[in-house]
């Protein structure tokens, strides 16, 4: 079983950015994706990313500040966050792969593994 390992999560003040990492044990053939949780909130989607072409999706709230991408020979996927808003703070995990034949990247129950979570904060 394939283990994630996030790192890059802190504090920045509200503008600024982050890259977030997620190091995966094995090869993660399939999506990978981001999720982040607040105290007393489902988890939400924020952004994934296909194994084979690199297609990418992303929640209508991140679209155009954050960027996924995967570097597939170091079996490691980024979230590059930008322009980071009070909103934005969570608990951000990394998932993956998505279950093969599963196209639902968006739902958190069609994911094999889960990272341990990363916290951002971000302040005014």
């Amino acid at each position: 079983q394939v283990q994630l390992v996030e790192s890059g999560g802190g504090l920045v003040q509200g503008g600024g950015s982050l890259r977030l990492a997620c190091a995966a044990s094995g090869r993660t053939l399939g999506t990978m994706g981001w999720f982040r949780q607040v105290p007393g909130k489902e988890r939400e989607f924020v952004a994934a990313i296909s194994w084979n072409n690199g297609r990418t999706y992303y929640a209508d709230s991140v679209k155009g500040r954050f960027t996924i991408s995967r570097d597939n020979a170091e079996n490691t996927v980024y979230l590059q966050m930008n322009s980071l808003k009070l909103e934005d703070t969570a608990v951000y995990y990394c998932a993956g792969p998505l279950y093969s034949g599963s196209s639902y990247y968006w739902k958190q129950d069609q994911y094999r593994t889960w990272g341990q979570g990363t916290q951002v904060t971000v302040s005014s």
